[in-house]
């Protein structure tokens, strides 16, 4: 038993840094990872156990606290005068049958409220002599929230004085953002270069703590107000009482609430709401069911967390019908053929979908997707479309099963399945597709780190024909007067800009070269640990699997592939030439190096006082330490500066040990110096 108890320990505590972790993503960074759903998961399962084990739940447990923290971000931090409590979540109709049975127990015949649960932002409006004072975020729900007025002013929602002055009047409603609003913000966001918004609830939530409010004007946020927090020279009996004075105020008010005294009226609302999802102008994420009576409410209470008088229904993930009019194939680096799905544009989670991956024969076998297929799409994670099942029922006649084939569709090459694996791969490794992909990786900041040198220029240099392989780059300088005749980089100073990088990136790091050669599974990391054992690329294409196998992290996998690469004359060929034009094949002996970081991984965030990141990561390495860029359970060490942000609190939420500049120069002297003694 004592070990049964154990190993619950440990489950409750993953579960509940876990939860922390996706509490601050979606309430403090509004950038959440995972869906509603997976998030209500996790949820379930720590209440689940905390019901079990009730000795061990802890008054920190997510379960008993509200899950934002205020930030200090639009604005100073002020206390509530009444909680902003979050909502417990249920998902059936016995849960809800359960609620209203418990509340007529209580009460007597107590009237329900079933309302819209708005995706959006909550926000507190105080008005004092019927003047908007101020207006405040959830912040925790329980102490204070980020003062946000200017903001709140801006938006046409936002009533600035009421026709009824009252001595104080405080309400609560849900900022959100319609549909066709986020729509303009991420036209304008991709017209600016900018990355667009994953959904409107982000964008809301972003654009209320904006330090400008003249781009929070120019995002058009609304408001629903759903609740009256409190009042005085006026006495409310009723929910819906509050409603009607909101309405002649000019409150806009949670619109199409339904009054219900039974259950089965209860779950006949929810259904409705449920229904009409497809149909409204913004997102909801489920129906809220609360007492009318205010009187009700206060015989009830709260708990810590969430109030007793009231309950959200979460819909299932909304998923829609679509019918499949194209199947695509796409060819990517490695030669892998990828099948994507095009369909009628849907609308899921707040944005347009018209494409989801199919991702390979054997994935299209299972489902028997074929096109004019009427197929159900979701979104995993609320993000990534995806298909879920085929309509069988909806199928037209004289549809035939889709064959990705044996050719490759770029170059016409044949195609052939990895041995073992679902994979088709075109055969041609001067396949244009492969090609261009190939340079594009060779190029980027991860391996050469050539600056300048983008898609459209290797697109175009590849179609006049002076880039045939990675080691073309080398002697583009060869032909700089016609390059700069036929345009292809630019004009002279753009042509010279672009040659000088691609000369000075001749004195990269052997391990970056390694990185750009594109070897399935070799990453920055994974090159630099070969580096380091070999020291030098011709060392490293004459060893053996087994030698590749002794290197830290690496697998057989990963070793066949290292093997395979060198062993192939084409490759072979290309290394001869980059050599011959001057590139770096040999790791620099570092004079002061040691072994004192070995075997710790790092990540490296934020602004540091002295050192650039690409130095911090030098400085760790010559160290024996290895540098990754994301945070993980096998990250040993962050290192933060200023303005560390979400690697940060990852790092906190899963108890990483964190280092400043200084602490981290300090472990180094340490470790090093007991290595010596």
């Amino acid at each position: 038993m004592a070990q049964d108890i154990a190993a619950v320990k440990r489950e409750l505590a993953q579960l509940r840094k876990e939860i922390r972790y996706h509490n601050n993503r979606y309430y403090n960074e509004d950038n959440p990872e995972i869906s509603d759903y997976e998030y209500d998961q996790l949820m379930l399962r720590l209440k689940a156990l905390e019901k079990e084990y009730p000795e061990l739940v802890t008054k920190t447990s997510p379960t008993q606290m509200v899950g934002g923290r205020a930030m200090r971000t639009a604005g100073v931090l002020v206390k509530h005068d009444v909680p902003m409590l979050s909502l417990a979540d249920v998902f059936s109709k016995d849960e809800i049958v359960a609620f209203v049975e418990e509340c007529r127990a209580a009460l007597g015949a107590p009237e329900f409220v079933v309302e819209e649960k708005i995706d959006g932002l909550s926000m507190a409006l105080r008005y004092r002599d019927g003047k908007l004072e101020r207006a405040i975020t959830r912040g925790d729900g329980l102490v204070q929230g980020e003062d946000v007025t200017a903001n709140a002013r801006v938006i046409t929602d936002v009533v600035q004085e009421l026709r009824d002055p009252l001595p104080y009047f405080e309400i609560r409603g849900e900022v959100y953002m319609e549909k066709a609003a986020f729509d303009r913000v991420n036209e304008r966001q991709e017209l600016l270069g900018l990355k667009p918004f994953a959904n409107p609830r982000n964008c809301a939530a972003g654009t209320l703590r904006q330090l400008d409010s003249r781009i929070t004007k120019e995002r058009q946020l609304s408001l629903f107000v759903f609740n009256l927090q409190t009042a005085t020279g006026r006495t409310f009996a009723t929910h819906t009482e509050a409603y009607d004075y909101m309405h002649a105020q000019g409150i806009k008010t949670i619109h199409g609430y339904r009054v219900c005294r039974t259950a089965d009226e209860v779950w006949a609302a929810i259904e409705a709401i449920g229904e009409s999802r497809g149909d409204l102008p913004y997102d909801i994420d489920g129906a809220v069911v609360k007492l009318n009576n205010l009187a009700d409410r206060d015989k009830l209470g709260a708990t810590s967390k969430v109030p007793r008088w009231a309950i959200a229904y979460k819909y299932p993930p909304e998923e829609k019908e679509t019918v499949i009019r194209q199947i695509e194939l796409s060819v990517g680096r490695t030669g892998r053929i990828t099948p994507t799905a095009v369909f009628d544009p849907i609308r899921l989670c707040g944005t347009s979908v018209e494409r989801a991956t199919l991702h390979n024969q054997d994935f299209i076998d299972g489902l028997d997707v074929r096109i004019g297929d009427t197929v159900r799409v979701y979104k995993s994670g609320e993000i990534i479309p995806k298909i879920k099942e085929v309509v069988r029922e909806k199928r037209p006649e004289g549809t035939m099963p889709f064959c990705i084939g044996n050719t490759c569709p770029v170059c016409g090459a044949p195609a052939i399945r990895d041995e073992g694996t679902a994979d088709i791969r075109c055969q041609n490794p001067n396949c244009p597709a492969q090609l261009e992909n190939h340079l594009l990786n060779f190029v980027s900041r991860t391996a050469m780190d050539i600056k300048g040198f983008g898609e459209a220029a290797i697109h175009g240099l590849i179609e006049q024909g002076y880039l045939k392989n990675i080691a073309d780059i080398y002697h583009l300088r060869e032909h700089r007067d016609a390059l700069i005749a036929g345009g292809l980089i630019g004009k002279e100073k753009n042509t010279d800009k672009l040659l000088a990088a691609i000369e000075a990136s001749k004195g990269n790091d052997p391990a970056q070269l390694v990185t750009g050669f594109g070897i399935p599974g070799i990453g920055r990391a994974a090159a630099r640990e070969l580096l380091r054992t070999f020291h030098a690329i011709p060392a490293l294409m004459k060893a053996t699997e087994e030698e590749i196998l002794a290197v830290r992290d690496m697998g057989e996998v990963s070793a066949k592939a290292i093997t395979r690469f060198f062993a192939d004359e084409e490759n072979r060929r290309e290394i001869a030439d980059l050599a011959a034009q001057g590139v770096r094949m040999e790791a620099e002996e570092t004079a002061d190096g040691d072994d004192a970081l070995a075997g710790k991984t790092f990540v490296i965030t934020g602004t540091l006082p002295t050192l650039g990141r690409k130095e911090c990561a030098a400085l760790i390495e010559s160290h024996g330490g290895r540098v990754t860029g994301s945070v993980s359970k096998k990250t040993d060490y962050l290192v933060a500066g200023e303005a560390a942000g979400s690697k940060l609190t990852k790092a906190q939420s899963l108890g990483i040990a964190i280092l400043s500049e200084d602490e981290l120069q300090h472990l180094i002297a340490n470790a090093g110096g007991n290595d010596r003694d």
